[in-house]
Formats: structure tokens, sequence, C-alpha cells
């Protein structure tokens, strides 16, 4: 007796599935952030600490120095970086999670690119850090920063560019990365140096120069500064203490222009989203 063939119909590969497993991928980010309450306290704990006790007491410190301004201000835009930063790091960190346990691998047999599902991750780590960053958003008038509907759209808008530069930098960190004890090492050795060195908790001014020069390769210090810029232009400081905490940032005798540091942190994005969609390709 002659048994017929039963034929299984692959779907064709589309931008339409492409698109559809960019809005999963970050569907399952933002539902698995939402759910786990531990995870968003301890995101915003760090900061906060940071923010009110650090700067409290080095304010207690320099206080007089700086008349007309609180130090946890100048330190506020510098916490909301941080905040992104350090939840877009732990996002992207879900990908050595997913590999341990298997899901990414049923993830890869769909019909659909491995690049939709590196910018679904990117995508879905950037709104869950600015989402973290809100939080913090919402404590300005704490630390004497106004509730102005520019400067928050601003800061949203700046957010989310640090956060999906930072999510692809750890995607491509995660890329083929077996074990998370491996990736959340790698990530404190990468990220606190660049966190520090990025004027998030002292002055841009009157540094060393091999501080300065350390400061100016940093990536990290073009999302910091253009937060810290909308901050003070919303702000009513004396001139001279404006020079001395928001100094911005120069390359030798060129002052660099806001639009010119987000531009590189946009094109940063750019390149390690390229290099993290590639390491992905070649991972598994």
């Amino acid at each position: 007796m002659a048994t017929e063939a039963i034929s299984v119909r692959v779907p064709v590969h589309s931008a339409g599935h492409d698109l559809r497993a960019i809005k999963v991928v970050l569907h399952r980010e933002l539902l698995r952030f939402v759910n786990d309450r531990t995870r968003m306290l301890s995101m915003l704990l760090q900061p906060v600490l940071w923010l009110f006790v650090m700067g409290t007491g080095l304010g207690s410190l320099v206080r007089g120095t700086i008349p007309g301004i609180d130090y946890r201000t100048f330190m506020y835009p510098g916490m909301i970086s941080m905040t992104v930063i350090m939840t877009g790091m732990f996002s992207a960190g879900s990908i050595v999670w997913d590999r341990e346990f298997g899901f990414l691998r049923e993830m890869l047999v769909a019909p659909v690119s491995r690049g939709a599902i590196v910018v679904g991750k990117c995508l879905g780590g950037a709104l869950v850090a600015t989402g973290q960053g809100v939080v913090i958003l919402a404590m300005a008038g704490l630390v004497g920063v106004p509730y102005s509907p520019a400067l928050i759209v601003t800061l949203l808008a700046e957010m989310f560019l640090a956060a999906f530069t930072i999510t692809a930098f750890g995607v491509m960190l995660a890329a083929r990365m077996r074990n998370m004890q491996t990736f959340f090492g790698l990530m404190q050795m990468a990220i606190m140096p660049m966190m520090f060195l990025s004027g998030a908790m002292f002055p841009l001014a009157n540094l060393p120069s091999w501080l300065h020069l350390l400061t100016v390769i940093n990536p990290m210090t073009y999302a910091v500064d253009p937060m810290r810029e909308a901050v003070f232009s919303h702000l009513d400081v004396p001139a001279q203490v404006n020079a001395v905490l928001n100094p911005g940032v120069r390359w030798f005798d060129f002052q660099v222009p806001v639009g010119v540091e987000l531009g590189v942190v946009a094109l940063l994005g750019a390149v390690l989203l390229g290099v993290g969609i590639a390491q992905f390709r070649r991972a598994e």
C-alpha cells in the first residue's frame, strides 16, 4: 500500500515577518520588566543612593564654593544617565539568559531575520530603560529642577537615545556569551569606568590633561553632557557657576555643540547595532 507524503510549507521570509518579530520581542521585554518588581526596585536603588546620599555628602563639602545651586542638582542628569545605562545593560543581558534556558533557539527557528530579533531586543531595552528613567525624572522637584514640559520632552528623547545605544552595546557583548556570570563581570568592567569618567558625578572643568583626555574619548560623556545642558538651560544660576559646573565638552579649542554630541551617540548606537547583528548571526 503506497503512502502519500505530506508536504510541509515553510513560510517565506518577508519584511512583514521581521516587523512582527520586532514587535513580539519588544512586547516580551516590556512584559518581563513589568512583572519583575524586584528588578525595577534594584535598578532604582543605586542612582537614588548616589543622588540623595552621596550628593548630599559631597554637597556639604563644596557648600559655599558653588553659590546658588545644590550639588544634587548638578548630579541629577548624571543619575538619570546611570539609571538608563544600568537598566539598558541588564535588558541586553537577558539574551544570555534566553540562551541558557533554550528560549533563544526557539526564536531563531522562526522565519525571520536575526537582525529583527536584535532590533526588537534593543528597542525593548531602550523603552524599559527610558521608563525606569522616568521615575528619576519625577524626582526633579526634590533637587531643585523645574518640571518644565520642554525640559521633560528633551530629557525623554535623550534618555531613549542613550538607552538604545547602551542596549546595543550590551547585545554586542552578550551575543557570544554562554553564562550570566561572565556577562555581568564584563558589564561591570566596561560600565563602571565609563560612568565615572563621563562627568556624571564631577564637573569636567579644570581637569588634569590626562583625565580630560579620558573624558573626551569616553562615549558616555556625550550622553551625559546633553542632559546636563538641558537641565542647566532651565536653571537660574550665576554665569561663573554655570561655567564651572556645566562647561560642556571641548575638542582642543572647539566647543562641541549638543547636536554633535547627540550625533555621536546616535552614530555609535547604529555602529554597535550593526556589530551586534553580525555577532549574533555568527554566534548560533
